[in-house]
């Protein structure tokens, strides 16, 4: 059976997600990991610094108003799993409604991103990119108080990396995962919650300082 969007949603509702071994193979493999990595969206990690960073500003944060051009930012090195179908299969959630991306410009030029599937109350980030010093790490702080404020209850990083780890990610086994996924999958949240303001540093700093 071809891939196609449908059951590339299938394939995250049931905990498992696509993977290329480089941006020229055309094959497709499921990655299914014993453990797992997640973000506690009540466990964010805003260091000093990075705070500092955020509240100098001198940066736009825009949500879904370039997803290509983030998930091809994300895809621009040297060893990729995003080819040409996945790619192309992200293209298709995002109209669909399902693949979001959240963007940090520089005087209005792209820099950082992140981009990942919502689900129910889970959000499956996918992948994220920095032209900038800091830039990533802006952009996650700000997806973590839109999902907090949407109402998700589920942050899914696939895997554990020491970057995550010191924005206070968290490794979890596959059963546990998968119990956490079912019941975040039962509720509903919204990526664009009405109301919200992301362009507005100083509540978003207050908000989320809550949890650090």
């Amino acid at each position: 059976m071809q891939l196609n969007a449908e059951l590339l949603l299938q394939a995250y509702a049931s905990g498992i997600f696509p993977m290329a071994e480089s941006r020229d193979d055309p094959e497709i493999h499921w990655v299914d990991p014993r453990r797992r990595g997640i973000l506690p969206l009540d466990g964010f990690h805003l260091s000093r610094s990075l705070r500092r960073t955020i509240l100098r500003g001198g940066f736009d944060v825009t949500t879904d108003s370039d997803f290509a051009a983030v998930v091809a930012a994300c895809a621009d090195r040297d060893e990729t799993w995003i080819n040409g179908t996945i790619f192309a299969l992200y293209l298709d959630l995002h109209r669909m409604g399902y693949a979001h991306s959240l963007e940090i410009r520089h005087e209005g030029a792209l820099t950082g991103g992140i981009y990942g599937i919502a689900l129910g109350q889970a959000f499956f980030g996918e992948s994220m990119f920095s032209r900038r010093r800091d830039a990533s790490k802006i952009a996650l702080a700000f997806l973590v108080d839109r999902l907090r404020a949407g109402g998700f209850a589920l942050f899914d990083t696939q895997f554990l990396t020491p970057h995550l780890q010191s924005l206070g990610g968290v490794e979890i086994d596959r059963a546990d995962y998968l119990r956490r996924l079912q019941t975040a999958l039962r509720g509903q949240a919204r990526f664009d919650p009405p109301g919200y303001a992301a362009l507005r540093y100083s509540s978003m700093m207050q908000r989320i300082s809550q949890t650090s």
